[in-house]
């Protein structure tokens, strides 16, 4: 996966292939779909959302540029397979899912990591919070970074309000069909947003998103 989906694709960042290396994708996907939990392809987790597949969250982990201790937000959990990563790369996050059996079921992944070599950290690293996260988590901010693993009609003003300065917002832009990965750099009270490329999302379900 890494050689071939992430590394033989573009994606150079040395920390971001070490980190997807380390992080046993197949534990993040139902049972039905271990089979491909290493194939180039988003798979189906209940409650309707998608593991997206491994170059997407290579793309969008490199785009983030995360350094460790940097506090990060993550709006939409689903297995919880993006939050290990980042929590890899040493990132502080916080993630908010609103559909609760998919915040449990995360929980549990991540916490059985701590039982393998080399990933101890990784479950203390991320809190999940069940909470409707279209417009991101004020109270919390500023944070140096935020993903968005759901796709948004507009970048919501809100999430570029809650970065720090110089900090990284990366998320789908688009229809309900069709998105492009934007990235949003805040520079004091300006934002350089610059496309990444087509993708595909689930959509971002409430007042920053679509409406359900």
């Amino acid at each position: 996966m890494v050689e071939r989906q992430l590394r033989g694709r573009g994606i150079r960042d040395e920390r971001v292939l070490d980190a997807m290396g380390r992080i046993p994708r197949d534990r993040f996907v139902p049972e039905r779909e271990r089979r491909r939990a290493y194939a180039d392809e988003a798979l189906p987790i209940p409650d309707g959302q998608t593991i997206s597949q491994p170059y997407m969250v290579g793309t969008m982990t490199d785009l983030l540029a995360v350094r460790p201790g940097d506090r990060v937000l993550e709006l939409g959990t689903g297995s919880g397979y993006q939050a290990a990563v980042l929590a890899a790369l040493g990132a502080e996050v916080t993630s908010l899912e609103r559909h609760p059996d998919l915040a449990a079921s995360a929980r549990q992944r991540l916490d059985d990591l701590s039982a393998i070599p080399g990933l101890e950290a990784v479950p203390s690293r991320i809190a999940i919070r069940v909470a409707d996260g279209s417009l991101g988590d004020p109270a919390g901010a500023p944070y140096n970074g935020i993903i968005v693993t759901a796709a948004a009609p507009a970048i919501p003003v809100e999430l570029r309000e809650q970065l720090a300065d110089g900090g990284r917002l990366v998320i789908p832009v688009g229809s309900r069909d069709q998105q492009i990965l934007m990235r949003a750099v805040r520079h004091g009270h300006d934002w350089i947003d610059t496309p990444h490329g087509a993708c595909v999302f689930v959509p971002l379900i409430g007042p920053g998103g679509f409406p359900a």
